[in-house]
């Protein structure tokens, strides 16, 4: 059984995301505020993080920060801050999917289990090793390496580089990005795949602003560089 944290503040959307995660089969942790957000997720080591962005004392891009300096677990950002500024934010800190409040429970659970089999398809996907340059990504285990370097990507990250990196020099647009990490329909947000692949160039560029392996292809999209 998967376990999923969620950090709420309200206890009345708190107890209404246990109870239809509950019954779709997960077990779950609610924590009302970062602080014990943070100690939750050291101690039961969820499977996937949801987490509200309006959280009192600690806010929740702080607490999506610090998850991400210790861990790749997934999280889906849940919360009232709409803006298009807020969303880019939260998807830059590492988050793997956004919902915006009022939401539809039922969706929500349909993207936690989205989120879950990006992460099971990552680690299933076969025994292979994938080599472009110096960039190999293990892709059963997870794993990618720069010039012998480890890098640590979260679960949306990596599937993006192995979409790519599987065939190297193919342009991707945005939106077929979108569908390789998705898994299912939901509406599209082509800004997200920009943040995601800021991320991974922070992460195995050698100068992020001058990319060697994940190239923009300007109007279109983007490809991973062949040799």
């Amino acid at each position: 059984m998967k376990t999923i944290l969620v950090v709420e503040d309200e206890m009345r959307i708190a107890r209404l995301v246990r109870d239809y995660l509950e019954v779709a089969g997960f077990e779950v942790i609610v924590a009302g505020e970062g602080g014990a957000a943070l100690a939750s997720a050291r101690g039961s080591k969820p499977d996937l993080v949801v987490l509200d962005l309006g959280l009192p004392g600690r806010d929740g891009l702080d607490v999506a920060r610090e998850l991400r300096t210790s861990s790749n677990v997934p999280i889906i950002i849940l919360t009232a801050r709409g803006d298009e500024s807020d969303r880019i934010v939260g998807l830059e800190l590492g988050a793997d999917d956004y919902v915006v409040k009022p939401f539809s429970p039922k969706e929500l659970v349909a993207r936690v289990r989205a989120v879950l089999r990006r992460t099971e398809a990552a680690r299933d996907g076969g025994p292979e090793v994938l080599r472009v340059l110096d960039v190999e990504v293990d892709v059963p285990r997870m794993r990618v390496t720069v010039g012998g370097r480890p890098v640590d990507l979260t679960p949306t990250e990596f599937q993006l580089l192995e979409t790519m990196a599987r065939e190297p020099g193919r342009v991707f647009t945005r939106g077929q990005l979108l569908d390789a990490v998705h898994g299912v329909a939901f509406e599209s947000y082509e800004r997200a795949i920009d943040a995601h692949v800021k991320n991974i160039r922070k992460k195995i560029e050698p100068t992020p602003g001058l990319p060697r392996y994940l190239l923009t292809v300007h109007g279109v999209g983007y490809r991973f560089a062949d040799a």
